[in-house]
């Protein structure tokens, strides 16, 4: 077995995060002090015994959780966030500012606009004031508010996304009374093109969402054609990039990158929506929805004459659904782009790592005879399954190899995910030769997105080696 490297739980700026989050306690009670000070009122005090025994216990009921700060945890797409999230996040907390109006947060959110900028410009929208955008508290929040203009500017007719899009797409249609048709997928799990242009064909359809990262394959929609098939029958493009968004960073065909077509043509989408809390190192919670057209402004007016009065300046809550947002979530994203910026060498050199794990696992599962690769990754999540004839017995090994990652002492731990597939999808990746014996079984999934990964693909691979070969063996 390979031996396990010695890894840093957390990135540079781990070790001082506590002196880091000393200096913000203490620089920004003495910004409060230049006010006056007030004596805080003693309904709020506690026992100091009491809140030293209550936060012991809260740290041990926070151990009950899963590793994700380290490569062993290769399940679903968590990760802590950045140490400079972190100080951004707490330093502004301590002022807890509002951003749904200017008077509740004017310095986060001129943050926030930065941070939009700079989102909007990664996706080659227009230079302000030719775009239109926020953060949101999840990426569901803003796949609504673009489903939102969405039906405002297309009445009466619905949306469409592909099969293997993420579920609250269905679900958003149905809270704002609109028609969701999914659309087939092809053999990569990206949307069937042709199905895509006989749906518009019949005008039920007023936009199309294209994903570029669907969150159970990482497939990414071929955003260009897409954007053709929907111009040509008068249909909107939303990109639903919560997900994949930041690969925009690495879209350069390189080796180790990932497909520039798509990305690229997301300057001519009319929306996109991007999770920051994933590949963007944040806390939960902090999405973004990008408009393309300022105009769309319009489907939000309304009026607030209680909360919009010290500024003429637009006020974030005026383009938005969403009241109260938490303005700390735009300072801990502008503290991290102020050091890791949105460009290929910044941010970029962050997910690479990643793209490349997956395909160093992917080659390793290929070359292996106890595993099988499902299909090539298309970003950094992989799905595989244990070499077995029939179905019910790639479920069960699945289930089982899962079961006993997580069961595993710490330092042999390996955490997985699974993902469930049917007959039909086996077939269309080449896999005819297993027997079809269920309606559906599970097989194995990893995200990748943490840059450790990288150096710890050889080990993880032994791992999974020991979790799925059969008794035996």
């Amino acid at each position: 077995m390979s031996e396990t490297p010695v890894l840093r739980p957390m990135p540079a700026g781990a070790a001082e995060l506590g002196e880091q989050l000393q200096t913000a306690v203490a620089e920004m009670a003495a910004w409060m002090r230049e006010y006056g000070e007030v004596a805080t009122h003693p309904a709020q005090h506690v026992d100091l015994a009491s809140l030293g025994s209550a936060t012991a216990e809260l740290r041990e009921r926070l151990r009950d959780n899963y590793p994700f700060h380290h490569p062993r945890y290769a399940g679903q797409m968590l990760k802590p966030p950045h140490p400079a999230a972190v100080i951004g996040y707490v330093t502004a907390m301590l002022v807890n500012p509002n951003n749904h109006a200017l008077d509740g947060g004017p310095a986060t959110a001129a943050m926030e606009k930065d941070v939009v900028g700079q989102l909007a410009a990664m996706f080659g929208f227009p230079e302000p004031p030719g775009h239109l955008g926020h953060l949101t508290s999840s990426g569901t929040i803003a796949n609504l508010e673009a489903l939102f203009v969405a039906r405002e500017s297309h009445p009466g007719q619905g949306i469409a996304h592909s099969a293997d899009a993420h579920y609250t797409h269905a679900r958003m249609a149905h809270l704002l009374g609109i028609e969701a048709v999914s659309v087939p997928t092809t053999a990569d799990g990206t949307m069937d093109l042709d199905a895509l242009d006989a749906l518009l064909a019949g005008g039920r359809i007023g936009t199309v969402v294209a994903t570029t990262g669907t969150t159970g394959l990482g497939a990414v929609d071929p955003v260009p054609e897409i954007l053709a098939i929907a111009r040509r029958h008068g249909a909107r493009v939303h990109v639903d990039a919560a997900y994949g968004g930041f690969f925009r960073l690495i879209a350069d065909d390189r080796p180790d990158g990932v497909a520039a077509a798509p990305y690229l043509a997301i300057a001519e989408c009319d929306s996109v929506v991007i999770d920051p809390h994933k590949h963007g190192l944040q806390p939960y919670g902090c999405g973004a929805v990008l408009f393309r057209d300022p105009e769309v402004a319009r489907h939000f007016l309304h009026d607030s004459p209680y909360t919009y009065f010290t500024s003429d300046d637009l006020h974030l809550g005026e383009i938005s659904l969403e009241c109260s947002r938490a303005g700390a979530a735009a300072a801990a994203l502008w503290l991290t782009l102020r050091l890791l910026p949105l460009t290929p060498e910044g941010l970029g050199a962050v997910l690479r790592p990643g793209r490349r794990a997956a395909l160093d696992w992917a080659a390793r599962i290929e070359a292996s005879d106890e595993l099988r690769l499902f299909q090539p990754p298309q970003l950094d999540i992989l799905t595989y399954f244990p070499a077995r004839d029939r179905l019910s017995e790639v479920d069960a090994a699945s289930a089982a190899a899962m079961a006993a990652g997580m069961a595993a002492p710490p330092d042999q731990a390996l955490f997985l995910a699974t993902y469930a597939v049917d007959g039909a999808a086996l077939a269309a990746r080449g896999h005819v030769d297993i027997e079809v014996d269920v309606p559906a079984g599970r097989i194995l999934r990893s995200v990748l997105m943490k840059p450790e990964s990288e150096a710890a693909v050889p080990w993880l691979h032994d791992e999974l080696l020991r979790l799925v070969s059969p008794p035996g063996r």
